[in-house]
């Protein structure tokens, strides 16, 4: 391979999803042929995180761009540390040390010059002696020296294997000192303990390393990948023949090899075999499903904690009489036959489509609780959810994490062991609710503890894994009640009139004196993108007079595509939140973050006490302290840069990410080319989705698509079965 040496005078072009680098390089050597008028010359590769003024030395060859000319493309990299003043100061000015920015860097090269690195390395008590450098920023600038110390070294040993300096750096503050020895002994123990670094990405790093396809624990590591994609798509459990074959398949190797494999696991209490009767099974076979350790134990202990608490007569209620005088004499029927049901049974469901009147039950069952001086609580999976049902009962109502009180050391302090102090606990949206929430909720309750089970079966199930509200209802071991009278207030919305057409397999209808519901015509996603784009930013604040950031909200059925997720983000974000010099800007994992940006949380992260689907606003971008800033309800959440995978723009969000909230205004194109998506329950939750108004832009033969194609649930869950086994 040919050689080059130089510092780094600028990076053009830098790409956190896969260390994609174009730089300009000073070169020690004068006057090469392939350097540009200003003396530099083009470097290209799979890099890591470099900052101008830092010293190279590369391997690599030669190539000719048709447009750009002579480049080196870079093969492998040696960081060594900048040997001229200016390079250090624009090497300190970069940004690659949380705590130091430009001005910061200046005053500190004044005071120690040349070897600014050598008492940063050694000296580190020393940097005091600079202003505005106190304990806690020199403690910080320490803290980010050695962090990219470490993370250099794992870099250079990393970057060729695909991972990104992002993900290096979460290696290293998992592991530390070890993580280079992590890496070289087990790359699988990456995927089981990094959010981010995936089976493939660890399989990779294994290969290269000499790791044979037949060795167990790459195996063992295929099949619980395979079991965790599952999760992912809301199995809680996979047929053990076909996981079986499929993970042989995926990795190239025997089917005899992979029992053994499973063995293991099962050893090590990572899986659990067990035996559920399958559609084309009239009885269970032995052993004939495989489950995660965590969806087992959670499956069980759902159906278990839900038996107890059922069979707990009389419950804490029992001594509100059947006929409590606060009972509105304007309920129907159904309404009051709810509210007895809840007061009668310990544990009971409440279903029933939009406009039906949910929430005037609860709100007649509410105030019979607090008028007897009974203790209640209302929740919600989710903040936005729980922010809808607060809005709509006038009562406080929390997210379920938030109520169980979760402890970064100690996990959620209400359990089995600390139950929850009430009489009466309400669910809402429970078709939001995946299995392992609901056994760490179920567990928190004590027998005596009367339970409400809110939600509307027809909407999506839940994000992750499990169908509990369906199961429940299948299983028929709870008394339901279902609510099916539209009120007339109700009656009077296009969108709630429409969201019942579709559940009954009927296409929406568009009047055209609709205040509320509308349709423009889409044959293709660039002209659906259009639309989308200028219904948000111009028809919609222009008529309706909606703020297009907080009031209207994009659902899409799917990323891709010009009407996709993707796409729709970055052309509101242009139009929306457009650039500013007064807006800092960053590209983190692939996406370019600027401030004031609409930005949703994309998992669960307990010790910031943010969840999967808040949204909120980008405050702030410091490049100093390598620090995004996000505001949720005027809550500031810090991120480091190397966190910000959990978030995602949200001009334009998925159907399923929507679930339990409700916007002034929803705009959803919906194509044939959505065709994997075109599902009766999609359509039907982000019509549901919308308060004031929706705008659907498609055209009547998708439309008529998404409205027929109604398939059964086919997630493989046992929670149904497990319910009806006596006890």
């Amino acid at each position: 391979m040919d050689a080059l040496s130089g510092s780094v005078e600028r990076i053009t072009f830098y790409n956190d999803e896969n260390g994609y680098t174009v730089l300009r390089l000073a070169p020690d050597r004068a006057n090469l042929p392939a350097a540009g008028r200003d003396g530099l010359i083009t470097v290209t590769g799979n890099l890591p995180e470099l900052a101008p003024g830092e010293h190279l030395k590369l391997e690599g060859e030669w190539t000719q761009h048709p447009k750009h000319g002579a480049q080196f493309n870079a093969q492998r990299i040696e960081q060594t540390r900048p040997a001229t003043l200016e390079g250090l100061r624009r090497y300190l000015a970069s940004g690659l040390l949380r705590g130091i920015g430009p001005k910061l860097a200046d005053r500190i090269i004044e005071r120690f010059g040349i070897e600014t690195l050598d008492i940063i390395e050694n000296q580190p008590q020393r940097l005091r002696d600079v202003p505005d450098i106190g304990p806690k920023r020199s403690k910080q600038i320490l803290a980010a020296w050695e962090e990219q110390k470490q993370v250099k070294e794992i870099m250079l040993f990393l970057h060729t294997h695909g991972v990104t300096t992002n993900l290096a750096i979460k290696i290293y503050k998992q592991y530390g000192e070890q993580s280079l020895a992590t890496v070289q002994e087990n790359p699988y123990q990456l995927a089981r303990d990094i959010y981010g670094v995936g089976f493939i990405t660890a399989d990779k790093i294994a290969r290269a390393l000499g790791l044979p396809a037949e060795h167990p624990t790459r195996i063992e590591a295929g099949l619980m990948h395979m079991l965790e994609d599952q999760a992912g798509e809301g199995h809680t459990f996979v047929p053990h023949l076909a996981l079986m074959e499929q993970c042989a398949t995926l990795l190239g190797v025997a089917p005899a090899l992979v029992e053994p494999a499973f063995a293991s696991l099962q050893a090590a209490n990572l899986v659990v075999p067990a035996s559920i009767p399958l559609p084309e099974e009239p009885a269970p076979a032995a052993n004939n499903v495989i489950y995660l350790a965590r969806y087992y134990y959670a499956e069980v202990g759902v159906a278990n904690r839900l038996a107890e608490l059922a069979a707990a007569l009389p419950g804490r209620l029992a001594d509100i009489p059947a006929l409590f005088t606060p009972l509105d004499a304007d309920l129907s029927a159904e309404q009051q036959a709810a509210i007895h049901t809840t007061l009668g049974q310990p544990v009971s469901i409440l279903t029933g489509g939009p406009g039906t009147g949910k929430t005037t039950a609860l709100k007649a069952l509410i105030a019979t609780v607090e008028a007897a001086g009974k203790r209640y609580a209302l929740v919600s999976p989710t903040g936005r959810a729980a922010k809808r049902l607060s809005e709509a009962t006038g009562r406080p109502a929390s997210t379920i994490h938030r109520l169980l009180d979760f402890s970064p050391t100690r996990g959620f302090i209400h359990n089995d062991e600390n139950p929850l102090p009430l009489d009466l606990l309400v669910v809402d949206e429970v078709s939001m609710l995946d299995i392992l929430l609901a056994n760490s909720l179920f567990k928190a309750l004590e027998p005596g503890t009367h339970v409400l089970l809110v939600g509307d079966v027809d909407q999506l199930p839940s994000v992750g894994a499990g169908d509990v509200l369906r199961d429940l209802i299948a299983s028929q071991q709870l008394p339901i009640t279902r609510l099916s009278t539209i009120f007339r207030q109700a009656a009077d919305s296009n969108i709630i009139y429409n969201a019942h057409r579709i559940n009954q397999g009927e296409t929406p209808e568009f009047p055209k004196d609709s205040q509320d519901f509308f349709r423009f015509p889409a044959d293709t996603p660039e002209q659906a993108a259009n639309w989308v784009v200028e219904l948000v930013t111009e028809r919609i604040p222009e008529r309706f007079h909606l703020d297009p950031l907080t009031e209207v909200q994009v659902l899409a059925p799917m990323y891709r595509g010009p009407a996709g997720i993707t796409l729709l983000n970055e052309r509101l974000q242009t139009t929306l939140n457009p650039v500013s010099a007064l807006k800092p800007e960053r590209r983190l994992f692939g996406t370019l973050f600027r401030k004031g940006d609409k930005v949703m949380q994309i998992r669960n992260d307990y010790e910031k006490q943010v969840f999967n689907g808040d949204i909120g606003r980008l405050r702030d971008i410091s490049t100093d302290d390598h620090l995004v800033v996000v505001e949720y309800e005027g809550r500031g959440v810090e991120y480091a840069f190397n966190e910000a995978d959990q978030l995602v723009l949200a001009y334009a969000i998925s159907v399923h990410k929507s679930q339990g909230s409700e916007f002034t205004a929803v705009v959803l194109p919906l194509l044939t080319q959505h065709y994997m998506m075109l599902q009766r329950n999609l359509l039907y939750t982000a019509i549901t989705r919308a308060r004031r108004l929706c705008v659907l832009v498609s055209n009547p033969k998708t439309l008529a698509i998404a409205v027929k194609n109604n398939p059964v649930a086919n997630r493989w869950t046992g929670l149904d079965w497990r319910l009806k086994q006596p006890r």
